[in-house]
């Protein structure tokens, strides 16, 4: 005869209770860990969690700064205007978007806004920016106060002033004798002028340019707010 209710022993002979017996005799499960005797894994702490926030900015930091660096050397650069030699197309202080890759693709036109590293100088000397008034193989002449290529006078709208142009010094570099205001452009070269001749230094001075030298073309003002916009 039983006595009461009570616990019966566990299949592995052990009598002692699989759990908690509660006021009206039910037996309460004991609570078991999971296999292999693993706990609960421990939420992580505030340390944990801000280093690893740190950590993914520090990666989004690192791949936002070589995508810049990449995009500097090889496709797009922002540059001052340091000078009003190209007034008034550009101004002291204006910011334009150089693009790098275009002359790779095609090449350099009569009329292009070029930034170019400065002839003659050292290498890290400033790079200057100037419009292409003469391709290679032509022949630049100054008649009177206006640009004539091969014979033909050249229409320069974006000029500061009309009838501005005047010869300087006899041009340096060309495939004729050294003259002023005269000037047969060597293969694989340009003449530069700025639009503001009366106050510009540029290719009646230093002579034709490289085109190896041609950084990029100015393509878009990016500064001041009020005049975005083309070059």
């Amino acid at each position: 005869m039983t006595s009461g209710p009570g616990v019966q022993p566990s299949a592995s002979g052990d009598d002692s209770p699989a759990g908690e017996v509660t006021a009206d005799g039910q037996l309460q499960p004991q609570w078991e860990a999971p296999a292999g005797g693993d706990a609960e894994p421990t939420p992580p702490t505030a340390a944990r969690r801000a280093w690893s926030t740190a950590l993914e900015w520090l990666i989004v930091g690192v791949c936002a700064l070589g995508l810049a660096l990449l995009l500097k050397a090889f496709l797009v650069e922002v540059f001052v205007i340091p000078s009003g030699s190209m007034e008034p197309t550009l101004m002291v202080d204006n910011r334009v978007v150089v693009y790098k890759l275009g002359y790779r693709l095609h090449d350099i036109n009569r009329g292009d806004v070029v930034v170019f590293h400065h002839p003659g100088q050292a290498a890290d000397a400033d790079d200057l920016i100037k419009r292409v008034v003469a391709l290679s193989g032509e022949t630049f002449e100054i008649r009177g106060t206006e640009v004539y290529i091969d014979g033909t006078r050249l229409d320069e709208p974006y000029l500061a002033e009309a009838h501005s142009t005047y010869p300087t010094v006899a041009i340096p570099g060309c495939d004729n004798d050294p003259e002023p205001g005269r000037c047969i452009v060597p293969e694989g070269k340009l003449l530069v002028l700025g639009d503001n001749r009366p106050d510009s230094r540029d290719g009646r001075y230093f002579g034709p340019i490289d085109e190896d030298t041609v950084v990029g073309r100015a393509f878009f003002k990016l500064w001041p707010p009020n005049d975005l916009g083309g070059v």
